[in-house]
């Protein structure tokens, strides 16, 4: 059971918009992220596969194995990505 802070905070965090916002920005980065093609195609297909709503831990334990990977080698791409996204213009 949630506790009455965690309540009050998803409560204000709903009515603020806050994370419909971060949610379109998370969704037009991950759109942006390889649009000249510096991450390779395998790499993006388990990152995709490790965000799908998949039963289990199976998913969370993907992701936990590409993250590593890519805030090493890929965190400038992903940098402009999230940048592109909040200033769409």
């Amino acid at each position: 059971m949630a506790k009455k802070s965690d309540t009050n905070l998803y409560d204000t965090l709903r009515a603020s918009g806050l994370r419909k916002q971060v949610a379109r920005s998370a969704s037009r980065a991950a759109a942006k992220v390889d649009g000249k093609g510096r991450v390779p195609k395998p790499l993006r297909w388990l990152a995709a596969i490790g965000l799908l709503p998949v039963p289990g831990p199976f998913d969370e334990a993907l992701l936990l194995l590409i993250a590593p990977i890519f805030i090493i080698f890929y965190r400038q791409p992903m940098r402009d990505a999230w940048q592109r996204s909040l200033h769409p213009n």
